[in-house]
């Protein structure tokens, strides 16, 4: 059996990173994604990544949001951020992207909106 260590960090890097930079790529012009994937100190207990995401251009100040994606010891993997309620996106157990891409979708969505 894997190590609980080693299973989140792959699910981080296979789902996580892998669907942020292909939204980064989809929205380049007009919204960045900057993602941090150097490790932090308490990640041993708690395996995680941190992402901004806000706009470019405009007019508008830049609102820039920083979410941290964490994965529980049981496994549960949840997006938060300071202002926001920690939301699902899954379980490391499942390999699918689908619920943290519709998260991402919806963060790139307010950023646009300038929200």
């Amino acid at each position: 059996m894997t190590d609980f260590g080693a299973q989140a960090r792959a699910w981080l890097n296979d789902v996580v990173v892998a669907s942020l930079e292909a939204a980064k790529a989809d929205v380049a012009g007009e919204i960045s994604v900057d993602i941090d994937t150097a490790p932090r100190l308490d990640q041993a207990s708690t395996p995680s990544i941190r992402f901004k995401i806000y706009r470019k251009q405009g007019p508008q100040k830049k609102i820039r949001r920083t979410f941290t994606v964490s994965v529980q010891v049981s496994g549960g993997v949840s997006v938060s951020a300071r202002g926001i309620v920690a939301k699902d996106v899954g379980n490391i157990g499942d390999r699918s992207d689908e619920r943290f891409r519709n998260l991402v979708a919806e963060l790139i969505e307010d950023a646009a909106k300038g929200t």
